[in-house]
């Protein structure tokens, strides 16, 4: 647990650092970029609105809100699911995926410079404690 928590301390002021980039880079909010990552994923694919709050761990009806933010600025579109009257799909536009191609690289060296500014030896050895793979990928042959 307090491998975990010291995870959590990291990337919460990860997050910190990463917000106003991503509120200059994209003009949205960080809980609107959790969205657009998700979608951008898998791309050329839609996912149910249930599914995406089911994935970030948000309330349905603040995520409608979220949605309708990101339509109203053009980077997603709804639409109905075929067969089911309460189903929604949202999908990424062509807008928003190129905004998140040229904002790609700034958001990378954030989140870099970040953790190397946040992630001390205690961190880091909590990361290899929760994922012990990852440890044994980062070894020199």
């Amino acid at each position: 647990l307090h491998a975990w928590m010291l995870m959590l301390a990291a990337t919460g002021a990860v997050e910190q650092e990463l917000r106003s980039v991503v509120k200059e880079r994209l003009d949205v909010s960080h809980d609107e970029f959790l969205v657009l990552s998700l979608l951008a994923a898998d791309p050329g694919q839609a996912l149910r609105m249930t599914r995406i709050a089911e994935l970030l761990g948000r309330p349905k009806t603040r995520l409608t809100y979220q949605i309708a933010c990101l339509q109203h600025a053009g980077l997603v579109t709804r639409r109905s699911v075929c067969g089911d009257k309460r189903g929604v799909e949202v999908a990424l536009t062509d807008k928003a995926r190129d905004l998140l191609k040229e904002a790609s690289a700034p958001l990378a060296e954030t989140v870099t410079e970040s953790l190397a500014r946040f992630m001390g030896p205690d961190q880091c050895a909590a990361m290899r404690g929760l994922v012990p793979d990852l440890a044994e990928e980062s070894r020199p042959e």
